[in-house]
């Protein structure tokens, strides 16, 4: 059966990109300092304006005003004339204190309390949530191929800015690729669509030009194209007002942009701004990691993970493993196995990927899953060699 499936990514000078970039600049700032930070951090963007949101308690100080600016200008709002720049925004900063409340079950689990624990592993869930990971075997990094064809086109499309071929792209651009797949299999690539925030005097017909030749020909595969392929360049005709003069950004609204491109099911909880104990970061990289390790050892061609939590409570209330009917294996044994090996309570997952350190502001653009280009410690393999020695004697 034929079919078709379109994910989509934005470059680092979207909106909500750059709110997503601001909250995990801030959030690695502090972990810089105080690696026990506990941080839930906001930002917001419109025409001359970041307000800086959240709860945070830490033992570090940071000049939010300069982390802010900073960001934007790395970004490249550094023009008055784009609209929106790092210089002369106004930069409101609204930060309080984390809830007590909050704490009291993050600081010790209930079963901590209760005496269950002899280990250093009794930090609480910071929320209830469900996280979901997934993995296929459609490219190298074992993503699936929509989305990883939309960040790739999407930070080419960055470099080509930035690298001066196309010195008159601005940072604000949006990327989308469908692919047609037959029997699950991708086959071709039906549409690519690329929109990109530009100066007003190049003609369309030049950004057209420059954009097949400096970002779709270096990383489309020419064998997935074909005659039929379309192509739409900023399809209504114009592109100058952008970023957050065009749009206002938020912190957290590009979840599917970050995880799978809607490929996978998703909990619904961002990641950016969080310090690990929220599991809506921690337990969603643990899913991946988990899923693309049941894939990487040969065990399934596609695994979704499914993690939940009780606020308060460090061990998962529900651990699901689908493989959509690909397992090579009995799917409650490789259940099992991961049961018995891979401890999920937050502060585990934390010692496990090392993720109280600045690591975060860096995958707050283009996808925080696939990442093996930022060497990301949730997609190592190392457990699937424990899988192989287990299930493929």
């Amino acid at each position: 059966m034929r079919k078709l499936f379109t994910s989509e990514s934005v470059t680092e000078g979207h909106p909500d990109k750059i709110c997503d970039q601001l909250s995990d600049a801030i959030l690695d700032e502090m972990l810089r300092q105080d690696p026990m930070s506990r941080v839930a951090c906001e930002c917001t963007c419109t025409t001359g304006l970041v307000m800086v949101m959240g709860e945070i308690t830490t033992k570090a100080y940071v000049d939010i005003q300069s982390v802010v600016r900073n960001t934007i200008r790395d970004i490249g709002y550094d023009r008055a004339k784009y609209g929106f720049d790092c210089d002369t925004c106004a930069v409101i900063n609204s930060i309080h204190e984390q809830s007590p409340d909050i704490a009291l079950g993050v600081d010790k689990s209930a079963e901590a309390k209760a005496g269950e624990f002899a280990d250093d592993y009794d930090t609480g869930a910071g929320d209830q949530g469900l996280m979901f990971g997934y993995a296929c075997n459609e490219t190298p990094e074992l993503m699936p191929l929509p989305i990883s064809l939309a960040h790739a086109l999407a930070k080419q499309l960055t470099k080509a800015r930035k690298d001066g071929h196309m010195e008159y792209l601005r940072p604000d651009g949006k990327t989308q690729v469908t692919v047609e797949y037959d029997d699950d299999k991708p086959v071709r690539i039906d549409t690519i669509v690329i929109s990109s925030q530009h100066s007003p005097e190049v003609p369309l017909s030049k950004i057209r030009e420059e954009i097949i030749k400096y970002v779709i020909k270096p990383i489309i595969n020419a064998e997935y194209m074909d005659a039929n392929t379309k192509i739409f360049v900023n399809p209504t005709g114009r592109f100058v007002v952008g970023g957050p003069q065009g749009d206002s950004g938020l912190t957290g609204r590009k979840i599917i942009v970050d995880t799978y491109g809607g490929y996978s099911r998703h909990g619904g909880g961002a990641f950016s701004g969080k310090d690990p104990t929220k599991v809506d970061r921690s337990a969603s990289y643990a899913a991946r990691y988990i899923a693309k390790n049941i894939v990487a050892a040969g065990l399934a061609d596609k695994c979704e993970v499914q993690i939940a939590y009780a606020i308060g409570v460090a061990k998962p209330v529900s651990v699901m493993i689908d493989t959509f009917g690909t397992s090579k294996v009995d799917e409650a044994a490789i259940s099992e196995f991961i049961a018995e090996n891979v401890d999920l309570r937050p502060a585990a997952i934390i010692d496990r990927f090392k993720l109280r350190r600045p690591i975060y502001r860096q995958l707050a653009a283009y996808g925080h899953m696939g990442r093996e280009d930022l060497k990301a410690p949730w997609e190592n393999l190392d457990l699937s060699i424990e899988l192989r020695d287990k299930f493929c004697k």
